[in-house]
């Protein structure tokens, strides 16, 4: 059963990617830098570009800022979108960790305290 739960989840998860689109007209830096190989600096001409030349027409028109090249564009293109609302499913990105910094322990499990049971 809980093999079952764990897939069905992965199912949910990987289905709320998918349908995750990122507006590239109206998407601020990080859900910009959710994009895969998209990261602050390319993020950052992103917003560059449109502030500098008006909204993108095509999802191609990407490809016009500096440093995006055929090879970003094809990874992307199925994620972002000129017209419409950024989907919930392209969250921004959580904050990455510092180099070097270990991640907080896991919490252990407790087990429940045992009681007497009444005669």
């Amino acid at each position: 059963m809980k093999k079952w739960f764990v897939a069905l989840l992965g199912m949910f998860l990987i289905m709320g990617s998918a349908l995750a689109v990122v507006n590239i007209n109206t998407a601020s830096q990080d859900q910009l830098e959710s994009l895969s190989g998209i990261g602050p600096s390319k993020a950052q001409a992103i917003i560059d570009y449109r502030t500098k030349n008006g909204p993108f027409k095509t999802p191609e028109d990407i490809m016009k800022v500096s440093g995006i090249k055929e090879g970003t564009y094809n990874k992307i293109k199925a994620d972002i979108a000129v017209s419409g609302a950024t989907t919930p499913g392209a969250a921004p990105v959580a904050a990455k960790a510092p180099a070097g910094a270990k991640a907080p322990p896991t919490p252990k499990p407790t087990k429940p305290a045992k009681t007497k049971a009444s005669s």
